[in-house]
């Protein structure tokens, strides 16, 4: 008979992380002090088991930058069928989700990543590491975590994307449920040459976008020469404000700006000074996201310090996480800032 959905333990646990990440993950999971034992590894996934008891949905919801997908083991398979019946017979109804790695690379076998995943609803990953061998995981899908199977990111880029950061945009979008009201103007520094200026101006949202070198001709097509004090009718503008970031002004932003959004090339110490002076600068933004750069993932040692300074603006909701897009990067988001 299945567990009641959300009763069901495990000895056992994997997470799926970005390939090259795994160290980071183990130093995270023994930096916190969560008593969990790695066991087997391999490219983009690690196995915990439980130094006591067993693990339940609580370690789930264990807030981790590198794990892109936390699953409680259900156990191994010499089949998909065979994979598939053991989640159901643990559950009962569930969502599958079935994954393939070849060659050290992850693909999605089936799974769409455009399905909307309900709040609580079960999810069983499969992951087929050899002909015979596929692991067989159980996860409960929740607010800020990627509803795509195994954590990555399905969309493609539109072919007209001057760059990645529209990839970088977009997952940010699903992984923590953002949203953009009527009304919203971001601000991103180090926007050349355009890409998440592309993502954000097509769904609506007017950008002021800095950075001394051009953007792509695509995202100039409604561009202004200076912030409107009211929207002009018809598509979402951009204004391009050529100079470093330091040099930006309180007159540059016109008091409009209401999301902050980084992609510079600089320490983490830096964006996120830039994000304090930015929202002295425009008490309106209430929202922030900033791609963070790492020389070394190690430097990811410092996320509880980089979480408390983005408290010190003002943000009440914070979080850091490594996409599945990303590299030696991680995203850093504030929310729930008071404005006025």
């Amino acid at each position: 008979m299945a567990t009641p959905s959300g009763a069901y333990r495990s000895g056992h646990l994997f997470i799926l992380t970005n390939s090259g990440s795994e160290r980071a993950l183990k130093a995270e999971v023994q930096a916190a002090g969560l008593g969990w034992r790695s066991g087997f590894q391999t490219r983009g996934m690690v196995a915990f088991k439980a130094a006591e008891g067993d693990f339940g949905r609580r370690e789930l919801e264990q807030p981790l930058v590198f794990g892109r997908r936390v699953c409680l083991s259900v156990g191994k398979a010499s089949t998909p069928g065979e994979a598939e019946e053991m989640v159901r017979a643990a559950v009962g109804d569930v969502r599958i989700h079935r994954l393939r790695v070849e060659a050290r690379r992850w693909s999605v076998e089936s799974g769409d990543g455009g399905d909307v995943l309900r709040e609580g609803e079960a999810v069983g990953t499969v992951v087929a590491l050899g002909p015979e061998e596929y692991w067989v995981g159980l996860h409960w899908h929740r607010a800020g975590i990627s509803p795509d199977p195994g954590g990555i990111f399905g969309l493609e880029m539109p072919a007209d994307s001057p760059s990645r950061a529209w990839l970088k945009l977009e997952e940010a979008v699903r992984v923590f449920g953002l949203r953009f009201r009527r009304g919203d103007v971001a601000v991103e520094l180090g926007c050349a040459p355009g890409g998440v200026i592309l993502a954000l101006l097509r769904r609506g949202v007017p950008v002021i976008g800095v950075d001394p070198a051009r953007l792509a001709e695509v995202v100039m097509g409604n561009a202004l020469p200076s912030v409107p004090a009211v929207d002009p009718a018809g598509e979402p503008w951009v204004v391009h404000c050529r100079k470093p970031a330091a040099l930006v002004s309180k007159r540059d932003l016109a008091g409009r700006a209401t999301w902050f959004l980084s992609d510079m090339n600089q320490s983490p110490a830096v964006a996120i000074a830039e994000c304090r002076r930015f929202a002295g600068m425009c008490p309106s933004i209430h929202a922030a996201l900033i791609t963070l750069k790492l020389t070394d993932l190690a430097e990811a040692t410092a996320a509880g310090e980089w979480l408390e300074a983005m408290r010190g603006i003002g943000f009440r909701d914070v979080a850091v996480r490594q996409l599945s897009v990303h590299h030696r990067e991680l995203a850093l988001l504030g929310t729930g800032r008071r404005v006025g």
